[in-house]
């Protein structure tokens, strides 16, 4: 990634994409990150064409939330 972009959210997760499932108009885009932890991102298909992202290259996942559930089972 060449062109850096400021944002406010500090949960940036840099990792490298490991498959994109397009669906009608959806896709899901999951990002391999530290110690083999998964990020799924749901985004459009559009823009994975517009990100350019391929199986293999690089990304961020942004994580920006007001609320974080956690569980046990």
């Amino acid at each position: 990634m060449t062109n850096a972009l400021k944002l406010s959210a500090r949960n940036q997760l840099r990792g490298t994409v490991l498959d994109i499932t397009k669906g009608a108009t959806t896709a899901h885009v999951r990002i391999g990150i530290a110690d083999g932890a998964v990020i799924t991102a749901s985004i459009t298909n559009e823009a994975v064409d517009e990100l350019g992202l391929t199986v293999g290259g690089e990304a961020v996942a942004v994580i920006k939330a007001s609320d974080v559930m956690v569980g046990v089972g």
